[in-house]
């Protein structure tokens, strides 16, 4: 990229800057009509010069004296009255066509700086995009987001203003003294010196007001960095107990900011102080010396007012003159230091990444590497000079001490790290000089800490075969109208001319023609890596509409009256509490039992259920508030007297969990109020939630009578017959005959709690209703419910090895040429990781396989083995490992 902002912005809006400019020089004309036209209409019909006789000709046309004088219009005569109103009207129409030509400079302006601002960030991000891979281990994220959203936010600002606003304000400047000059020599010449004596003081003043908006600017880039680390670090630093530590950090770093920023509002105040003096300064003199001079009449009237109202709209331009300079200034600066934090050593050419315009054919031949050597930024050799040659459809083994260089072998053939010297070769192509469509496409790199999208399932498992788009997607006729507006709009702004929302999925990879059959593929790979189960799971925690999918709800309703039958024929249907709404539900809590039904928003969410208005209504109607409050009293103080030695991870806290080893002290003090000045409001809703939260058959504490529940029935069918309009749907009632949209796909077959206290009930549930959703053939929909679970971000609600599962099924998707697994299951169990890497070898036979191991024995499902240490390969073995894969499986 350029390095002068100016550079950048001329090479990208130059045609732009020049429409600008044409619009801005027609404009000049009108301007000074406008400042001229007051000196005409208050010397000749306010005050009747020119009117003599009783007319006056307005509007005619007479060239210069050297261009022979001829008059080629006579104008138009007016009486005094006419020529006031004619006049006046003029003027308005000057006013509205000088109005006009600003909204259409500013308009075009603006379109032109927000194109251009959405091509800078554009530019950056496809630099993000092209940084080599090491760079990002001295990279923070949180830096680099926030120069590009909001660092270059005021540079998109200027762009439009760069060359349009200094020609526009200095012609109107320069017309206005020009005309002050033309009435008067005298007043014209003040005028140029105090505009003079702005233009050298009042830059020179702003400028340590630059140097300290850079190092503001750099300080908040840390403090975002700073932040970011806290993101990252929370758990860490709750256990280590270093949150004020934390905080005093951060105290310090915005103490400097606000040091920094103080003393630009000090400086930033007296300038603008000291730019207003000056402004003011011009009219005493216009006042004093122009009224002497019009007393004794070397100056009309007119001429003198029409120099006052030229002065009034001088002012102006001129200090947004200076302010446009200040910005200039303040933006380079940005600019620059934007760009140093964008030119990396090792920036990725970017026609390596440009999109294949033939298919990638597939690698063949040895994969090959000649003394090559990994330093890292601090010089050290982290792989000395290593040579290796195996084919490429060879599983080999990278074996090693940790630290011994395996893994950084196994990142230099996914080029993750480019070789300081020697030479690496896949089928005689070298790796450093290959276009990502070959490398990505036919080398798939997977590592312990692989990226999750914060997306579903499957768009994780299919973000590695979107590689460049394949077909169009399908659009109305209105809705490809906007499309093709819009991406002529994207190829104006120089942004990539891709539409995300396109065909990008080759289904030839997944084996299938057409969408329908890309879960089936999905499948195959989650069951190599031994994650259905897991997603399976995950699609019965999921929900369904029943609107857009009648047939599958109909069929789950019947999963739901099989898995009662199977319950029935082994003789056990009390391992599941069915709903009733003529019954409590022992399994199930107070508040569960009180709404009977699933909340469909936060109105009866089970935080805020003690503070709703309407339920405690029903609860004072029925006369069961008081009664609750003291079943919270009872809770709390069976709680304190149980918990109150045991330290906060005792097992009893599990057990009980709707409350918190940390909230004992507060029901503490909760308990001392209500025994001497009486509960507050808040503590009243305390109580509540936890009486709400109380489960019968799980807690065991004898507070469920059978009054209470007939009173708990009462309120419930008050609830369900008195909900209020605003309110109706805010309740997904249970219905024995009916799908429940906002219950799981598992609620809804089992409508029923599980019971607690029977031996293996849960196991046995479990299979049960596994058996009903085999029988109804559920089992894809529930599989495809799962694979449209939202990960979280960066994974966070999937466990560490679901993540590392995740990731390992990603790469196997794209079926690769070179598969290499690089620590990627350090976190699944030693077994479970084994299994997971015989049944991948299993799949990848007769393609290459490079996965590096703990550990000294040789598994037999390898080829070959290359063992590291210290860096070198000084020793290569051939597959004939024994069973200890125990170990080497990570």
């Amino acid at each position: 990229m350029e390095d002068k902002l100016f550079t950048y912005l001329w090479r990208h809006s130059r045609a732009e800057q020049f429409r600008v400019m044409a619009v801005v020089l027609c404009s000049l004309p009108f301007y000074y009509l406008l400042l001229d036209l007051p000196k005409l209409i208050v010397n000749g019909p306010i005050q009747g010069k020119g009117f003599e006789e009783g007319a006056a000709t307005y509007f005619g046309i007479t060239l210069p004296g050297w261009l022979s004088g001829a008059t080629l219009f006579e104008g138009f005569t007016y009486t005094q009255l006419q020529a006031l109103f004619v006049l006046s009207g003029v003027f308005l129409s000057l006013v509205i066509v000088n109005g006009l030509f600003k909204l259409r400079i500013n308009t075009m302006k603006g379109r032109m700086g927000e194109r251009l601002l959405r091509r800078l960030r554009y530019d950056l991000v496809d630099r993000v995009l092209r940084f080599p891979p090491s760079h990002f281990r001295k990279t923070k994220p949180a830096e680099v987001a926030s120069m590009v959203k909001d660092e270059v936010e005021p540079i998109g600002g200027f762009i439009g203003e760069a060359i349009a606003t200094p020609l526009f304000l200095g012609g109107q400047a320069l017309t206005a003294l020009i005309f002050i000059l033309v009435q008067s020599f005298w007043l014209g010449l003040v005028a140029f010196a105090v505009v003079l004596i702005q233009g050298i003081i009042i830059p020179r003043m702003r400028r340590p007001i630059l140097a300290l908006g850079r190092k503001r600017q750099l300080q908040a880039r840390e403090l975002a960095g700073r932040v970011a680390e806290i993101c990252e670090g929370a758990s860490d630093i709750h256990a280590l107990d270093t949150s004020n530590y934390e905080r005093a950090d951060v105290s310090r770093r915005l103490g400097s900011i606000y040091d920094i920023r103080f003393e630009i509002y000090q400086r930033k105040f007296f300038v603008k102080f000291l730019n207003n003096f000056l402004a003011q300064v011009t009219p005493f003199i216009f006042y004093s010396v122009g009224g002497y001079l019009a007393i004794m009449g070397d100056l009309s009237i007119g001429q003198l007012v029409a120099v006052i109202a030229a002065y009034k709209d001088l002012p102006a331009p001129i200090k947004d003159l200076i302010d446009w300079d200040l910005q200039r200034h303040d933006v380079q600066i940005k600019y620059e230091q934007v760009i140093e934090q964008f030119n990396p050593e090792g920036l990725t050419d970017a026609a390596l990444q440009a999109p294949a315009d033939e298919p990638v054919p597939p690698l063949a031949g040895d994969v090959s590497a000649f003394h090559a050597t990994i330093m890292d930024d601090s010089g050290t050799r982290l792989l000395d000079a290593v040579s290796f040659t195996f084919p490429l459809a060879a599983h080999v083994a990278f074996m090693g001490p940790p630290g011994g260089g395996k893994e950084v072998a196994a990142a230099m053939l996914a080029r993750q790290l480019v070789p300081r010297s020697g030479t690496l070769t896949i089928g005689g192509i070298a790796l450093a000089s290959a276009p990502e469509s070959l490398t990505g496409r036919r080398i798939s790199y997977v590592t312990h800490d692989s990226f999750v999208l914060p997306h579903t399932i499957r768009e994780n498992l299919l973000y590695g075969l979107k590689n460049q788009p394949l077909g169009s997607s399908a659009r109305s006729a209105a809705e490809e109208a906007v499309h093709q507006a819009r991406l002529a709009e994207t190829i104006r702004a120089g942004n990539a001319p891709y539409d995300p929302d396109a065909q990008w999925i080759d289904f030839a990879l997944l084996g299938c023609t057409s969408p329908d059959g890309i879960d089936a593929a999905l499948v195959r790979v989650l069951e190599t890596v031994l994650l259905t189960d897991d997603v399976f799971r995950l699609g019965l925690q999921g929900r369904i509409d029943a609107d857009e999918a009648p047939e599958l709800a109909g069929r789950i309703l019947e999963a739901r009256r099989d898995l009662k039958e199977r319950l029935t024929a082994r003789g056990t249907p009390e391992l599941v509490e069915p709903f009733d709404v003529h019954r409590f539900n022992r399994q199930a809590s107070i508040g569960e039992n009180l709404l009977f039904g699933t909340p469909v928003g936060p109105a009866f969410a089970h935080a805020g259920l003690a503070e709703n208005g309407f339920v405690i209504g029903i609860l004072r109607e029925t006369g069961l508030e008081e009664r609750l409050i003291d079943t919270g009293r009872q809770i709390a103080e069976t709680m304190l007297e149980l918990f109150r030695d045991l330290p906060p991870d005792h097992p009893f806290f599990a057990q009980y969990s709707f409350i918190a080893a940390d909230e004992l002290p507060s029901f503490q003090q909760i308990l001392q109020r209500a025994g001497r000045t009486g509960l507050t409001a808040s503590d009243r809703a305390r109580l509540l939630t936890l009486a709400f939260a109380y489960v019968d058959a799980r807690h065991r504490l004898g507070l469920v009578d059978d009054s209470l529940r007939g009173a708990i029935l009462s309120a419930r069918a008050l609830i369900s017959g008195r909900l209020p309009e605003n309110l109706k749907g805010a309740i997904a009632f249970h219905n024995a005959q009916e799908f429940n949209e906002a219950s799981s796909v598992e609620d809804n077959i089992l409508f029923g709690r599980v019971a607690y206290g029977v031996p293996d009930a849960q196991t046995i549930v479990s299979n049960l209703l596994f058996e009903a959703i085999k029988a109804m053939g559920l089992e894809p929909q529930v599989l495809r419910i799962g694979l449209d679970f939202q990960a979280g971000s960066a994974g966070k609600r999937l466990s560490p090895a679901q993540r590392q599962k995740l990731a390992l099924a990603r790469v196997l998707l794209k079926d690769p040429d070179l598969l290499i697994v690089n620590g990627a299951l350090v976190v699944l169990d030693p077994r479970e990781a084994r299994e997971v890497m015989e049944r991948v070898l299993k799949a990848r036979k007769g393609k290459g396989v490079v996965w590096t191991l703990t550990g000294t024995s040789l598994p037999p499902a390898f080829d070959r083995a290359l063992e590291f240490s210290g860096g070198r390969l000084p020793d290569t073995r051939a597959g004939q490992g024994e069973a200890g894969i125990s170990q080497a499986a990570k």
